[in-house]
């Protein structure tokens, strides 16, 4: 289980840009194609831009074609919270920080082998950790 990181918003806005508190804290989007590791292929862990716990690993990276980094899983188990999401009249299973409770992205069941999922991240969310400098 993930040691839980608990800080204040105004703590959070401090740390956070705009865009990175506007996704992890309340549960945004970044537009497609605009994040700045949706086509990245460097090696490396991404970890969680708000508390550093590492969540994927870029080997488990792929190209989904929908604009965003795509994951088949995290990189361990408990890393990563799912819940459902019933936002914008939809019902979806979102993906948090277990970790910081960030909001990640979703999660859907249109990955490649050999898990079926499609860990949809927001860029805003992650900071990738080259392979050479871990």
């Amino acid at each position: 289980m993930a040691e839980k990181v608990a800080k204040t918003e105004s703590e959070w806005k401090q740390k956070l840009t705009p865009e990175q508190y506007h996704v992890t804290r309340e549960a945004g989007t970044e537009p497609a194609f605009t994040g700045k590791y949706w086509k990245t292929k460097d090696a490396g862990t991404y970890h969680c831009v708000c508390c550093g716990q590492p969540l994927f690993d870029s080997s488990t990276k792929f190209d989904s074609g929908t604009g965003w980094p795509s994951f088949f899983k995290p990189a361990d188990e408990g890393k990563v919270e799912e819940h459902k999401d019933k936002s914008y009249g939809m019902v979806r299973t979102e993906a948090r920080c277990a970790s910081c409770g960030a909001h990640l992205g979703h999660v859907f069941e249109d990955g490649p082998a050999p898990t079926g999922l499609r860990y949809c991240m927001n860029s805003a969310a992650l900071d990738l950790k080259p392979k050479d400098k871990q």
